[in-house]
């Protein structure tokens, strides 16, 4: 029986989290389904990819990108200016104020001319214009020449990037408009419309986690429209649906030296740029089991991929107790303008991630989207916010008023501890009854999950397909 697939996909591949979600899922696998040929524009070295049919897919290493000060100027206007649209909301306002600069350098200079300009000019009509006046400022750069070929030499039925916010993707969408391929982004992550600057690009369609996240988009890109937006959940959390991925009770105990007749408190935590008060967290618990403040415990830390353990080495001699998991993300290559961007997971690493999200009774973390990760598997969470403006800790209390976190503290998911004493309380609580706030927990995974996650490729592709075939 003759094929019925037909169309050429482009797929983008930005990072090591876009490889995690779009080539370590079952995607690749779905696509291959409804699309003839696969062509991965990527950010990544060819070696970071697994065997792939060179029948089906074709794997091309784009050219390291780096911004001169025209482009940056055209694109730090424009994120500013949305920032300054939206700055009633609390988490974006954050983002504007963090954003400034003192002093008189070159790039202080130009990011207060930004500011001056943008406080004034933001309109939407003005971000397109800045967008506009961007795309012309990479005419005559040999690295967008070069993609720009690529694009005409492949010419995809679809360009999909999996990451809407990395600069460089603003030159493939440049000749994607001039080409008339249509552009799909997906949307990266929870707290990236309600907190973070403006979109590499303007896309012509839109992936998004779950009916939350497209009103979202509605309301801080009002360019768009409902017809441009597909639910689809998100292929993030896929691997906790997939076999491939699992490891057993034993494996776990045996692979981190945990003890079974203890209960197993997990701290997640995040890269040191927003989690400066991680080693004070994970050694206020260490402390608590200690002094019998927590009984019946042992604790198991899981560092952020991002990064070294460095920072944690004086926890690692004061309290050898401690049991650590720091993710295997093999760093691919160090000569890039973002070198964390080119830190892949293995296979492995996956499946000890799962490992932990199931085999540990709590988890403990800074407000971030691994209170998801736990939720998935019926586990309790703590959030810790320790510090604020006057108490000399770095203010992780200031994330209690962003839009995507405030949904969060309403649904009643999580306890929130905001020192030592809430966070001994809260411990105890759960592990004396993990079954309280279950249903709050249910309840903010359907928010923020639109799809089953089982499914959730599939309607990646389905979007896709249709895009294409429009």
């Amino acid at each position: 029986m003759q094929s019925t697939k037909r169309g050429k996909l482009g797929l983008v591949i930005t990072d090591g989290v876009g490889y995690r979600n779009f080539v370590m899922s079952t995607f690749l696998n779905e696509a291959i389904y409804k699309f003839e040929h696969i062509y991965i524009f990527s950010g990544l070295p060819k070696t970071a990819y697994p065997k792939l049919d060179e029948s089906v897919f074709t794997i091309i290493e784009l050219p390291v990108f780096k911004e001169n000060k025209l482009n940056w100027f055209w694109r730090k206007l424009k994120e500013v200016a949305h920032l300054q649209q939206h700055k009633t909301n609390p988490g974006i306002a954050d983002n504007l104020k963090m954003n400034r600069k003192s002093g008189f350098s070159a790039n202080a200079i130009l990011t207060k001319t930004v500011y001056e300009i943008s406080s004034v000019f933001h309109s939407e009509k003005n971000i397109l214009f800045y967008e506009k006046l961007q795309e012309i400022s990479f005419s005559g750069n040999s690295v967008v020449k070069a993609y720009g070929e690529l694009l005409k030499q492949h010419k995809p039925d679809v360009l999909f990037f999996t990451h809407q916010r990395p600069p460089f993707i603003a030159t493939l969408v440049y000749w994607a408009k001039q080409y008339k391929i249509p552009t799909a982004a997906f949307i990266f992550s929870w707290d990236n419309l309600a907190s973070k600057g403006r979109m590499a690009s303007t896309f012509d369609h839109y992936l998004v986690w779950s009916k939350l996240m497209q009103d979202e988009l509605l309301r801080f890109y009002t360019q768009t429209t409902k017809q441009q937006i597909s639910i689809v959940g998100t292929p993030q959390f896929e691997p906790y649906v997939n076999s491939e991925y699992d490891k057993s009770e034993d494996w776990f105990y045996d692979e981190f030296r945990l003890k079974r007749n203890l209960k197993t408190i997990c701290y997640s935590c995040a890269d040191k740029s927003i989690g400066p008060n991680d080693p004070l967290v994970i050694e206020t618990i260490a402390k608590a089991i200690r002094e019998n403040k927590l009984n019946d415990c042992q604790l198991l830390v899981r560092t952020s991929p991002a990064e070294d353990e460095s920072r944690f080495s004086f926890l690692k001699e004061s309290y050898p107790e401690i049991k650590w998991n720091h993710p295997k993300w093999l760093q691919t290559r160090l000569d890039h303008p973002e070198p964390w961007s080119q830190r892949i997971p293995g296979k492995e690493d996956l499946a000890e991630l799962k490992a932990i999200l199931a085999y540990c009774d709590i988890n403990v973390n800074m407000c971030s989207t691994m209170s998801l990760d736990f939720m998935l598997f019926k586990k309790p969470v703590v959030n810790t916010v320790f510090g604020n403006e006057n108490n000399g800790l770095y203010n992780d209390q200031r994330f209690l008023n962003y839009e995507h976190y405030k949904n969060v503290i309403d649904s009643g998911a999580v306890k929130i501890a905001t020192n030592e004493n809430e966070l001994i309380t809260f411990l105890n609580f759960y592990l004396n009854d993990p079954t309280i706030d279950e249903l709050n927990r249910e309840e903010l995974i359907a928010q923020e999950i639109g799809q089953p996650l089982n499914k959730t490729t599939t309607l990646c592709v389905d979007a896709l397909k249709q895009i294409s075939d429009y």
